[in-house]
């Protein structure tokens, strides 16, 4: 394990009590995560650590760039994350007040000081032209109602040459994730249809970006695309 990894992984412990279902499921740091995390995702603890790990490695250990994270969620990801890239400038935006609420309370928790939060629609980004060196958004556009708005605006506001990074739900990998969103998150509102496949993301990405990765670690999207 690179010091990097021990870093972030000491600083989930330290926001283990901090912990709601959602973030139980997504880090695997409670009883009732891991059970899901299995059954719904199909994932151990090999697994999840990998789609975390792919996810996030377009970031170097020495990125002194600015940085927009779409959708910040919790932020139970990637403050342990910010908290290891203290010259970076980073920007965290999301719609929902108390999602990031849970997110700015992370960031004092750890003694981050330099991320900023900002309350809006990744369909309409309050922010310039080309104005980010990194966009990273982790199980967001799987949610998104209008997700043609929300990989065109995440483009526009990407500088050139930019990275744009992350991952969502896909179709078609895993049968068991497919059924519990198809008859549980969707008609709970917690996803919003349609969905990529593999394949049909590879082809969006390959229409906007010069260069771009897609794989899958059961049904988790990781891309990774250089505009």
């Amino acid at each position: 394990m690179t010091d990097r990894h021990q870093e972030i992984q000491n600083s989930y412990k330290q926001l283990g009590n901090m912990a709601s279902l959602y973030d139980g499921i997504i880090t695997r740091s409670t009883v009732i995560g891991k059970i899901m995390d299995n059954v719904i995702w199909g994932l151990d603890e090999r697994l999840a650590a990998r789609w975390v790990n792919e996810a996030l490695v377009p970031i170097s250990e020495d990125f002194k760039g600015s940085l927009l994270e779409v959708p910040v969620g919790t932020g139970v990801l990637t403050m342990p994350l910010y908290k290891s890239l203290p010259e970076a400038r980073i920007t965290c935006l999301d719609y929902s007040a108390d999602m990031m609420k849970a997110a700015e309370k992370r960031a004092e928790v750890l003694g981050i000081n330099n991320v900023k939060f900002v309350q809006g629609d990744v369909g309409c980004l309050p922010f310039d032209d080309s104005s980010f060196d990194i966009v990273l958004s982790l199980n967001g556009f799987h949610a998104f109602p209008d997700k043609k708005a929300a990989f065109s605006e995440t483009y526009r506001v990407l500088k050139p040459g930019g990275i744009f990074c992350g991952c969502f739900y896909i179709k078609d990998e895993f049968r068991r994730t497919d059924w519990f969103v198809k008859h549980m998150y969707v008609p709970k509102g917690f996803f919003t249809a349609p969905f990529e496949s593999q394949e049909s993301l590879r082809r969006r990405l390959e229409g906007m970006y010069s260069q771009v990765s897609v794989h899958a670690v059961n049904a988790e999207g990781i891309f990774c695309c250089i505009k």
